[in-house]
C-alpha cells in the first residue's frame, strides 16, 4: 500500500509515560499516521543513559514524524506540534523532547554518455613528429576525433551519472559479475548546459533557490515601476531598492552552482533581470504603459491567492476530494453559475424601482455577470490562501495546537466576507450611479451587462382611459427611459420621479430618440376614433 505523503522528515525523541498499555497505545498512533519508531528503550537506559533520570513508568521513542511543510529555521519546532496534537487526541502523556530534521535531498548529478575510443589516433612515442606537415595532419585527426565524439558518433548506449572520474571509472566496470569492457571507453558529458564540470546543488535546495531568485525579480520589477511613477527623491528610493534586489539577486545567483560555474550564474541572473525591466517598463503600441504599482499589485495577490489555496489543498488525500470535497466544490460553482446569473441584474433593477422579470437579459450575458460576481466574490480566498502560505512556511500562530487559531480564522474569514458583499453593492451602486447621472444629462445612457437602456417617445395604440399602466401616469409628450419588453410588458423608467411604470406590449408603440431632451409629439386626439 502507498505511503501518506510528506515533505518533511524529522526524528523526534518522544517520552510517552503511564505503563505499558499508554505504550501500546502510542506505537499504535505512530503506525496509524505512518510514522517510523527506529528505536525505543526505557527511560534513563540506551542513548538517555546519564543524561535523564531513570523512571519505570516511561518510555522513550525514537520517532521519525512525517509532516507538510517547507524546510527552515521553524521546521523542528513544527515537528512538536503533529506529535502535542496526538497526545491530546490519544489522551496520552507524551513529550516531545528532542527534533532533529532530517536532510535526505537529493543530488543532480551531471549525465554522462559513454563512448568508445578506437577511432582517436594512436599515441606517438617520442620523438614526436618535427615536420610541419606532420604535425598537420596529426592535429587534423584529433580534431576530427574530438568533433566526431561530441556529435555521438561513437556512443556505446551506456549512460553513468557523478563526476567526470567516477563517470570514467564506471563506464569501464563490469556489471552482474561480468568482467570490464574489453574496449576502452571514455564519457562526454549529455547536456552541454552543465559544461561537463559544473555539479549544480542538491534538488530542494536549487529549487528553494529558484523561487527566491524570481521573488526578488518580481520585487526588483515593482520597485522599478513605482520608480518610473514617482518624482523627485522617490524616485531614487525606488531605483535605490530596485538595485538593491538586484544585488541580493544576484548574490544569490552566483551560489546557484558550484564554485566554478559563479560567473555563469551571474550571468544568467543579468540576462534575466534586464528581460524583465525591459517587459515591466515596456510601453504598448500606443505609448501607454503596461504595467501600473497597482496592476502589479493585483497580479501578485492573484498568483499568491492560488499558490496559498494549492498549498491548502494538497494536504487533503483524494479520498477527502471524492467523498466531500469535491462534491463541495461542484455543487458551489454549479449554484453560483445557474442561480447567480440574475443576482447582479436584481440589484441593478431593484435600486431602480424594478422587478427582475421587467429585465430581459439573454442568457450569454446572464452568465458573464456570474463571472463577474465569482471575481467579485473570489477574494473570500483571500483569507485560506494565507492560511496555507502560513501554514506551509509553519507560523506558530496557525499551529494545529493552538487554541486560538479557529475564532482567528473564523474573525478574519467574516471580515472579508462583509468587505466582499461591500465590493458587490458597491459595484452596483456604481452603476447605478452612473445610470442616473446620465438620465439627469438627458445624455446616453450607459449598458450593465447585456440591460440597454435608451431613451424612447411611447405612442399608446389605445386611449388614456384605456392604457393599464402600472405605478404611475404616463405623459407622451416627453421621453422615458426603456428597459425593452419582458413577459408581455414594457418597463420605462422616469426620470423627474425616479420611479418605474409598465405596461402591456400591446397597447402602446416604442420610438427610440437620440437623447432625453427631445419633446415627442405623440397627442391623443391623434388616434382613430373608433379607438
Amino acid at each position: 500500500m502507498q505511503g501518506k505523503r510528506y515533505d518533511q522528515r524529522v526524528l523526534v525523541l518522544v517520552e510517552v509515560r503511564g505503563g505499558q498499555r499508554d505504550w501500546d497505545e502510542a506505537e499504535r498512533a505512530f503506525g496509524e499516521r505512518d510514522w517510523p519508531v527506529v528505536t525505543s528503550f526505557a527511560r534513563g537506559e540506551g542513548s538517555s543513559g546519564g543524561v535523564l533520570r531513570g523512571d519505570p513508568s516511561a518510555r522513550l521513542y525514537s520517532v521519525e514524524v512525517r509532516f507538510f511543510g517547507a524546510r527552515n529555521r521553524r521546521t523542528a519546532r513544527a515537528a512538536v506540534w503533529p506529535v502535542e496534537r496526538l497526545a491530546r487526541v490519544k489522551r496520552l502523556e507524551m513529550y516531545a523532547r528532542r527534533c532533529e530534521p532530517m536532510d535526505r535531498d537529493r543530488e543532480q548529478l551531471t549525465v554522462w554518455w559513454a563512448h568508445g575510443v578506437d577511432h582517436r589516433p594512436p599515441r606517438v612515442p617520442a620523438p614526436r613528429p618535427s615536420t610541419p606537415m606532420a604535425k598537420l595532419r596529426r592535429a587534423a585527426a584529433v580534431t576530427r576525433a574530438r568533433f566526431t565524439e561530441r556529435r555521438g558518433y561513437h556512443d556505446t548506449g551506456t549512460v553513468v551519472t557523478g563526476t567526470a572520474s567516477e563517470a570514467r571509472r564506471l563506464s569501464r566496470m563490469g556489471l552482474l559479475g561480468a568482467p570490464a569492457p574489453a574496449s576502452a571507453t571514455d564519457v562526454r558529458v549529455a547536456s552541454r548546459a552543465t559544461g561537463g564540470h559544473i555539479v549544480p546543488h542538491r534538488e530542494d535546495d536549487a529549487r528553494r533557490k529558484a523561487y527566491r531568485l524570481g521573488a526578488r525579480l518580481l520585487a526588483m520589477g515593482f520597485c522599478a515601476v513605482v520608480a518610473r511613477e514617482q518624482s523627485g527623491v522617490r524616485t531614487w528610493v525606488w531605483a535605490g531598492a530596485a538595485v538593491l534586489f538586484f544585488l541580493a539577486g544576484a548574490r544569490l545567483a552566483r551560489g546557484f552552482f558550484v564554485s566554478e560555474a559563479r560567473t555563469g550564474g551571474f550571468v544568467v541572473w543579468s540576462l534575466a533581470a534586464a528581460s524583465s525591466l525591459a517587459v515591466f517598463l515596456g510601453t504598448d503600441a500606443g505609448g501607454g504603459r503596461d504595467w501600473t504599482p497597482r496592476g502589479m499589485l493585483l497580479v501578485f495577490a492573484v498568483l499568491a491567492t492560488a499558490v496559498g489555496i494549492w498549498l491548502l489543498v494538497r494536504q487533503w488525500t483524494w479520498g477527502e476530494w471524492l467523498t466531500w470535497a469535491v462534491p463541495l466544490v461542484f455543487a458551489a460553482v454549479a449554484s453560483l453559475v445557474v442561480s447567480s446569473g440574475s443576482v447582479l441584474h436584481a440589484m441593478y433593477a431593484d435600486s431602480l424601482d424594478l422587478m427582475p422579470a421587467d429585465l430581459d437579459v439573454p442568457a450569454i450575458w446572464q452568465a458573464v455577470s456570474a463571472v463577474k460576481l465569482m471575481v467579485l466574490l473570489s477574494s473570500v480566498l483571500v483569507v485560506p490562501a494565507l492560511w496555507g502560505i502560513a501554514k506551509h512556511v509553519h507560523v506558530p500562530g496557525v499551529s494545529p495546537v493552538d487554541r486560538f487559531r479557529v475564532p482567528l480564522y473564523v474573525v478574519a474569514q467574516a471580515t472579508v466576507v462583509v468587505l466582499c458583499v461591500a465590493g458587490v453593492l458597491d459595484s452596483v451602486g456604481a452603476a447605478v450611479g452612473d445610470f442616473r447621472q446620465a438620465a439627469a444629462r438627458k445624455a446616453e445612457l450607459p449598458s450593465y451587462f447585456g440591460v440597454e437602456p435608451e431613451w424612447t417617445c411611447i405612442e399608446p395604440t389605445v386611449p388614456a382611459a384605456k392604457l393599464g399602466t402600472r405605478g404611475g401616469v404616463l405623459r407622451p409628450e416627453r421621453p422615458y427611459v426603456s428597459f425593452g419588453e419582458a413577459g408581455g410588458a414594457v418597463s420605462l423608467w422616469d426620470e423627474p420621479t425616479g420611479k418605474s411604470l409598465q405596461m402591456p406590449a400591446e397597447q402602446v408603440r416604442l420610438v427610440p430618440v437620440a437623447d432625453g431632451s427631445v419633446r415627442c409629439t405623440f397627442s391623443y386626439e391623434s388616434l382613430p376614433k373608433g379607438d
